[in-house]
């Protein structure tokens, strides 16, 4: 690993530190005021590392949740992410013993910049895609603990802190609108979520909108990759 190489991730993971130390010392103060402290803080954040399901942890938490409640609400939320994995397929192709490590840190956040970052001239792809990763996640551990330390020492209301993922979410969904070559996935994600929507209801709509997301990929498949290989050839023409 060169200081080029390591400079070059730093940079494609500033949006990524902005935002994981927002959320994350959010996620702090929201575990420190129900009793748990820095300790169960840094902990989740290095092995459960779901920005979102550790939210939902909180209340899971506070309110001792049934273990199979558990269950069902922490496969709806992460479902999402056999999406993800299919589409890293050949990204994480070589991987060796980092291999486990990608497939545990692949945050929605981690996921855009793989998909939207290119790897500097000479250096190795899977190194850069792990320093991507490593970097996001110590970025995420470091402001769990500063919330959860600041939320010992300052008292506050914590209520609508929660909305601090949901903002995030937002901005990596119009990053990705502008930045990728092609919106037909964009499209076909909001045609799902809002047909799931309306056929599930708001409480179960996320593992059908994920389903039929995925088999809506395998009939296009085709047609998508031609319109990136098509784009890709008019910019080296141009």
């Amino acid at each position: 690993m060169n200081k080029k190489m390591f400079q070059a991730a730093i940079s494609a993971t500033i949006p990524v530190l902005l935002g994981y130390l927002t959320i994350g010392i959010a996620f702090g103060v929201m575990l420190e005021s129900i009793g748990y402290n820095y300790l169960w803080a840094g902990l989740m954040s290095l092995t459960i590392y779901a920005g979102s399901m550790q939210y939902v942890t909180v209340e899971i938490l506070s309110k001792g949740m049934r273990i199979l409640d558990v269950i069902l609400i922490t496969l709806f939320i992460n479902c999402r992410h056999m999406v993800y994995g299919l589409s890293m397929l050949d990204k994480f192709k070589g991987m060796g013993k980092r291999k486990g490590y990608m497939i545990f840190s692949l945050t929605d956040e981690t996921y855009a910049l793989l998909n939207s970052t290119t790897v500097p001239l000479g250096a190795n792809p899977k190194t850069f895609y792990f320093l991507i990763a490593l970097l996001n996640q110590a970025y995420w551990v470091a402001g769990s603990l500063i919330g959860s330390v600041a939320g010992s020492l300052i008292k506050f209301n914590t209520t609508g802190i929660d909305f601090a993922m949901t903002a995030l979410f937002v901005v990596i969904c119009t990053e990705q609108w502008i930045s990728y070559p092609t919106r037909i996935p964009a499209i076909m994600g909001a045609f799902c979520a809002l047909l799931a929507l309306i056929v599930f209801g708001k409480q179960n709509m996320i593992l059908p909108a994920m389903l039929i997301l995925i088999l809506l990929f395998f009939i296009a498949k085709n047609p998508i990759e031609n319109k990136l290989n098509k784009k890709a050839n008019m910019e080296v023409e141009d």
